[in-house]
């Protein structure tokens, strides 16, 4: 009996782990931001270093509702080293720690000097031109 539930149990931690989406922040010297174009819409968090407190704040906010990051296509990416500096860092030349939110062509919307819950972050990129046509599209009206 003892192995039956030996079985029922990690059976339930695989299907638990399976569901919940692990969060990937991607470091800003592995991405290449032309790459990203009309798929991805960049949420940057910029420190000077890992250590700092609103980076760390940031970091934890984001974790916290994952879903809707990945409904709005967003990709997390960090830079916390400005003595080497990333391509993301040089184009965009942050000071201290900055949250850069930039919209699927490219441009840069928002930028912000402190962390910032992911429902603002989410309420934001709902009112970009981007977003909106995309929601057109899914759902048109009159159909």
């Amino acid at each position: 009996m003892k192995p039956l539930y030996i079985l029922v149990f990690t059976s339930i931690l695989t299907i638990t782990a399976a569901a919940q989406t692990p969060f990937v922040a991607v470091p800003a010297s592995e991405v290449v931001l032309a790459d990203l174009l009309y798929l991805k819409r960049p949420v940057v968090v910029f420190a000077d270093s890992p250590n700092d407190p609103d980076f760390i704040r940031q970091i934890d906010l984001l974790t916290r509702d994952l879903d809707s990051l990945d409904e709005r296509d967003v990709i997390v990416i960090t830079d916390t080293d400005p003595a080497n500096p990333s391509d993301v860092r040089r184009k965009l030349r942050p000071r201290g720690f900055s949250l850069v939110i930039m919209d699927k062509d490219g441009k840069t919307t928002l930028r912000k000097p402190r962390p910032w819950h992911v429902r603002e972050i989410a309420n934001a990129i709902d009112k970009f031109p981007t977003t909106m046509i995309e929601e057109l599209e899914r759902y048109p009206a009159g159909r």
